[in-house]
């Protein structure tokens, strides 16, 4: 499958070599429109799964962008719309193929740290996988990675203070974090938030953790930055609703998109 996939790229690249690669979560996609070159819909790419969420436009996206070469994924692949973990992170895998060494990954999450508020940006420093699965599960492709991959600095330690120094250049206050994933697509009930907060974490989402095991284990080096968009549940009394978590992402993209940018003149 891999092969067939690559050969169908290919036919749009025309030698065209990304060396960073961009998982755009929620209200994101404006960046991609912004600066595209050509893009391919997932429904063409063998191998690829078709995104079915509200927001995420569903194609891969190639630019160059500060001088440098990017693919994005103009919305992602998520394991609640019913697909596999492997077709779920077979996007990062092929990027890898493509020659990506660095992975930005964004997403829309719900503040578990009560310190944290709707707008803020929060720099993903470590994740806790609450999602029952690993989508290294099943055979190994020695070509991409170790059967048993070390999994404890999945976000690049070096890579967060440019992250930091970016943020510090558009005065951006900027959170550290760590995200807990689950499947949703329901979100956690006020028990499961609390703990998730007694566990350590700071936000909770339904993405970004499996994308993040699998750029590991083929050696990129990972970014992780989400966009707290609404108050988890019980960490106020408003009901959760996915119209929230756009609406919050479409404030806020703006400075979100100033800091991709920033990032992607220092890495």
């Amino acid at each position: 499958m891999m092969k067939d996939t690559l050969d169908y790229i290919e036919t749009y690249t025309d030698g065209f070599k990304p060396e960073i690669g961009i998982v755009l979560g929620s209200g994101l996609g404006e960046l991609a429109d912004k600066y595209c070159e050509f893009a391919i819909p997932y429904d063409k790419i063998p191998g690829f799964a078709k995104s079915t969420v509200e927001g995420h436009k569903g194609q891969l996206v190639f630019a160059n962008i500060n001088g440098r070469k990017v693919v994005m994924m103009q919305g992602r692949n998520h394991f609640y719309e019913g697909h596999s973990m492997q077709e779920v992170t077979y996007p990062i895998k092929v990027m890898k193929k493509l020659g990506v060494e660095t992975l930005i990954i964004t997403n829309a999450a719900g503040a578990v740290n009560k310190s944290f508020r709707p707008g803020d940006l929060m720099v993903i420093t470590d994740h806790i996988n609450m999602m029952g699965t690993n989508p290294l599960i099943g055979p190994n492709d020695p070509e991409l990675g170790t059967r048993f991959p070390d999994m404890s600095e999945i976000y690049n330690k070096n890579l967060i203070k440019i992250v930091d120094a970016a943020g510090r250049l558009l005065n951006l206050d900027l959170k550290h974090g760590v995200y807990i994933a689950s499947t949703g697509p329901s979100y956690e009930t006020p028990a499961e938030i609390k703990m998730a907060r007694t566990l350590g974490a700071d936000a909770a989402g339904m993405s970004t953790v499996p994308e993040a095991i699998v750029a590991n284990y083929c050696g990129m080096k990972v970014i992780g930055i989400s966009c707290i968009s609404n108050y988890a549940s019980g960490v106020s009394t408003k009901k959760l609703t996915h119209s929230e978590v756009i609406e919050t992402t479409n404030k806020v993209k703006s400075k979100f998109k100033e800091l991709i940018l920033k990032i992607l003149k220092h890495i």
